[in-house]
């Protein structure tokens, strides 16, 4: 499996304080469909982790999928309830390390 980590930004309108309470309850149906539909087109899709953040982007998705075919189905179907989407490929550091080591120059050891 490999695990991505699938950026979200609201629209502007989605984060005004006026009406703050009905536009909570309607994003938390719209976060239940969205997840309902991800689940139901990527059944292989194993969430780890959601977060809502205090920055640029609005929330943060880890999941893990075995490919990214499957995740690009992931951000296309996120793009119909959000304002913006990026996905990153997430690789465990001990594996960049690894990697690295096989590439350093002969002459460096």
């Amino acid at each position: 499996m490999k695990t991505f980590v699938l950026m979200t930004k609201l629209a502007a309108g989605d984060c005004q304080p006026v009406e703050y309470s009905s536009k909570q309850k309607a994003r938390a149906r719209s976060s239940q469909a969205w997840l309902e539909e991800i689940k139901m087109k990527c059944p292989d899709v194993k969430f780890k982790a959601h977060y809502a953040l205090m920055g640029y982007w609005d929330s943060m998705h880890i999941y893990e999928v075995p490919d990214e075919e499957t995740a690009t189905i992931v951000s296309l179907v996120t793009r119909n309830y959000v304002a913006q989407v990026e996905s990153w490929l997430a690789l465990p550091y001990e594996k960049v390390m690894k990697l690295s080591e096989s590439i350093i120059a002969p002459d460096q050891h």
